[in-house]
């Protein structure tokens, strides 16, 4: 049964992750002409995965943008683009995954579905965390580098491949609005919707299971949540050891153990189910010597 507070907390995230999601794919009109959103916006990334080719989309997804300067031929890095997800990275970590994230947010409604939810064991759990690691350097960054053609262009593998979040929020959509497309529909197409469905229906037994085995935004995020200056912490003097915040994480994170584990995506629900309210999150305060210089009001201040 869950107390006042964990309501409360669901009720506050579920909005937060519902305006994100209305907020990124904000162009209503994409969806009614089937038709992806071409203004200036879409020159800037979002910070989490969100597909360009979706209908309302008004920016673009950093996997997508990433594999796109790295399959071209003209070999420059992709500097805006990790540069804005290594900015995000050490702000937050994680945290961008729980609150943010518009498929992370579809795999949360899916999994409120009242049916009986599977436990990965440890031992197949564990290795296949690694997975999403995998993804990212294998099919993100390997092959969009090295695997090109004649012309010294490379497919989006991921995007092409696996990506579930542009299967459900572009590819189905327009496919559905667009009689033209729905002619040109093959192979590929199957493949992309038969994955999509997998993960689906893997979500409402297994929380977040794409974010726990695929992601390789996830992932990405994940090499930050360790140093991020977002952190959460426990206060060992006030916790008394009842385990509520450990059977109420959906990632399986160890909390008492490691509770800035890379697992971690920072959804707080460890945080409001704990009776003594032994954990905490906050931003680290940094260094005087890292702030900003004093204005001459200020010194003069300090020396009265």
């Amino acid at each position: 049964m869950k107390t006042q507070k964990e309501k409360k907390h669901g009720a506050v995230r579920t909005a937060v992750q519902l305006g994100f999601t209305c907020f990124l794919n904000g162009y209503a009109t994409g969806f009614s002409k089937g038709k992806i959103f071409t203004g200036k916006t879409k020159a800037f990334c979002v910070p989490v995965l969100n597909c360009y080719s979706c209908p309302g989309a008004l920016g673009s997804c950093p996997i997508g943008a990433l594999q796109a300067v790295l399959g071209k031929s003209h070999g420059k890095f992709p500097f805006y683009v990790l540069g804005t997800l290594m900015l995000f990275g050490v702000l937050c970590g994680r945290l961008l995954c729980s609150f943010v994230c518009p498929f992370g947010f579809i795999q949360d409604l899916l999994h409120k579905i009242p049916t009986k939810k599977l436990a990965v064991p440890q031992k197949i759990d564990k290795p296949l965390r690694y997975l999403k690691y995998a993804v990212l350097l294998l099919f993100v960054i390997l092959l969009p580098l090295l695997a090109k053609d004649s012309n010294g262009i490379s497919l989006p593998w991921f995007c092409k491949y696996i990506c579930p979040a542009g299967t459900l929020e572009g590819g189905i959509p327009l496919v559905l609005s667009n009689q033209s497309l729905q002619a040109l529909v093959g192979v590929l197409f199957g493949w992309k919707t038969a994955v999509l469905a997998v993960i689906l229906v893997s979500s409402v037994f297994i929380h977040r299971c794409f974010c726990r085995y695929l992601c390789p935004l996830g992932a990405f995020y994940a090499l930050f949540n360790k140093f991020s200056l977002y952190q959460m912490s426990v206060d060992e003097g006030k916790c008394i050891g009842c385990n509520k915040c450990e059977s109420t994480c959906p990632m399986a994170v160890e909390v008492l153990k490691d509770i800035n584990s890379p697992e971690c995506i920072r959804c707080g629900k460890c945080k409001a189910a704990c009776p003594t309210d032994a954990i905490s999150s906050h931003f680290i305060r940094l260094p005087e010597r890292y702030s900003l210089p004093k204005t001459p009001v200020e010194s003069t201040k300090n020396t009265d």
